[in-house]
């Protein structure tokens, strides 16, 4: 629930951080009779997400058996790419406000209203395929309730929204998204172990050792729901598991995918750190 919670908070807040640079702009430049067409954008490209999140539960629906296992791994594996290169994508832009503000202007310049609409549709649609994504593999590495969590995100990141374009408030935006960044790189490597695990059950890949070790053991009072702080079904270990990507009972493969995971994407955010100081 806390992964689905952080995911759609972040993605949402992307999505407002977005649509207030523009509503702002056409505020300052005095040319909010194009406000209609912004708001016209953010209602297709929300009915377009939604469509694409039945698709999506249909298509997760069709499978059984070692097909629904490499549907999930596969499905998981790409949810951490995803994750990935949209934390990479976000730490490369310095300048978003005014490339934003540029293509605005561009289109009002134009009287290009359908190319307005179009910039705001695909933002709004980008966003939400990425947290129908997210949400489905985080949905199938926990065993949690994501869409409590998640909706918790989109009304929070919606009220903060709010608050920084409304109220005017000072709020550390780069802050934020640096902490964010670190906790969905940890979720993103438990993907790729989770999604690695799905393709072993599938013999897809091979496990090398099927249990590296085990603290899952049979709970003594597992029918009364009962578990071990650190059982995947504990109070502690099932947090662990869907924020992070724990497992009480790894194969080898598993722990070297994470392992890798975490080296490479730690070696590509301090390159683009030391790139960022050098401009």
């Amino acid at each position: 629930m806390i992964a689905s919670f952080i995911i759609t908070f972040r993605e949402t807040l992307e999505a407002a951080l977005i649509i207030g640079i523009i509503l702002s702009f056409l505020a300052r430049t005095k040319q909010s009779k194009y406000n209609n067409v912004v708001y016209i954008g953010i209602v297709f490209g929300l009915i377009a997400s939604i469509i694409g999140a039945l698709l999506f539960i249909n298509l997760a629906g069709g499978f059984e058996g070692r097909a629904e296992q490499i549907f999930e791994g596969i499905v998981m594996l790409i949810g951490a790419l995803l994750l990935t290169t949209m934390i990479l994508w976000m730490m490369k832009q310095r300048h978003v406000t005014v490339e934003l503000e540029h293509k605005v202007e561009k289109n009002i310049i134009e009287s290009n209203r359908f190319g307005l609409f179009l910039l705001v549709f695909i933002s709004i649609l980008r966003e939400g395929i990425e947290t129908i994504i997210f949400l489905g593999a985080a949905s199938v590495a926990s065993a949690g309730n994501s869409l409590i969590g998640g909706f918790g995100g989109i009304v929070t990141a919606m009220f903060l929204g709010y608050i920084i374009f409304v109220g005017s408030k000072k709020i550390n935006i780069k802050k934020f998204f640096s902490i964010t960044s670190i906790l969905l790189i940890l979720f993103a490597a438990g993907l790729v172990a989770h999604g690695i695990h799905e393709l072993g059950e599938a013999k897809i890949i091979p496990s090398i050792i099927n249990e590296i070790w085990n603290i899952n053991p049979p709970a003594p009072l597992a029918d009364k729901g009962i578990y071990p702080l650190l059982h995947e079904n504990g109070y502690i270990g099932s947090v662990l598991r869907g924020l992070f990507g724990y497992n009480g009972n790894p194969s080898l493969i598993e722990l070297i995918a994470y392992l890798v995971y975490l080296i490479l994407a730690f070696v590509l955010w301090k390159n683009i750190k030391k790139i960022h100081k050098l401009i």
